[in-house]
């Protein structure tokens, strides 16, 4: 499978192997009280995003269906419904297979929504969640922190695929060897680290190439990840920075400087050191 076509809106999706599509650009919460994220959710739909990534783990599940919720009552949300809307969330341990349902169920009454446009294994440990996708709780399922063994394994149990593997993508770190892997099995790949926590804002490459075509460090990152055909994900409890993150689809980083940042991998870790999930 090759990359996807780089996205030229906010509104762009990608086609999932099961036939489903998912906004390539959204919004993640990770680490946002509840307050923070109603407010983060609500401004990022009224700024057109369409995709909201939460988990079990970041506690605040139901302040997200919160932020749905008020978007959808307010005057920005006139016409729209929930079934605009993709949210993903993840299952925080995947314990046991009537746990894992258990789990999903509780996270759903959380969030106060009937399903989860994606739901994923938040990390390598367990094993099928297709009942869940049957009985309606969740349209299309996903895995995060995978690597191309644990794909094989998914492969050797003759299970289905997982749609998208959500991992540590940005340009210091690319993750070669499991892009090449997802690529092989169709899946796609979801930075859920696309600003690398922006530790790298300041890097010299980055500020010329941000220099050049007048945008931010952040912007530089996000564009970089559109064009390898990544779903992104940044997260911001800032509404200026939630607009601002969305603001590039009206340039294009050329040839040149894409194999300019290419070359800035160094493997940075900016969470889980998911090499070690093995």
């Amino acid at each position: 499978m090759a990359a996807p076509q780089t996205p030229t809106s906010l509104a762009a999706t990608y086609r999932m192997l099961d036939g489903r599509d998912i906004p390539a650009f959204g919004l993640g919460v990770w680490a946002m009280s509840d307050k923070q994220t109603r407010a983060a959710v609500t401004w990022a739909l009224e700024a057109g995003y369409r995709h909201i990534d939460t988990a079990e783990w970041y506690e605040n599940e139901g302040a997200v269906g919160d932020g749905l919720r008020a978007f959808l009552s307010s005057p920005a949300g006139a016409g729209m419904t929930r079934d605009d809307i993709f949210i993903t969330s993840k299952l925080m341990h995947n314990r046991s297979y009537d746990d894992t349902l258990a789990d999903l169920r509780a996270s759903l009454a959380r969030a106060g929504l009937d399903y989860f446009d994606m739901y994923l294994l938040h990390a390598p440990t367990g094993g099928s969640m297709m009942q869940a996708k049957r009985d309606g709780l969740a349209r299309s399922i996903g895995v995060s922190n995978f690597s191309p063994k644990h794909l094989q394994e998914i492969v050797a149990r003759g299970d289905e695929m997982p749609a998208v593997n959500q991992i540590d993508l940005h340009p210091f770190m690319r993750h070669q060897e499991y892009v090449a892997s997802c690529r092989e099995h169709g899946i796609l790949l979801e930075a859920w680290a696309p600003l690398a926590r922006g530790l790298r804002f300041e890097h010299p490459v980055i500020e010329t190439v941000a220099e050049k075509y007048g945008k931010t460090p952040a912007q530089v990152h996000l564009r970089w990840g559109l064009q390898h055909g990544y779903i992104v994900i940044p997260k911001s409890a800032s509404r200026n920075r939630i607009i601002e993150n969305a603001d590039v689809f009206d340039f294009a980083l050329s040839a040149a400087d894409m194999e300019q940042l290419d070359a800035l991998d160094e493997g940075l870790t900016t969470d889980w050191d998911i090499t070690k999930l093995d």
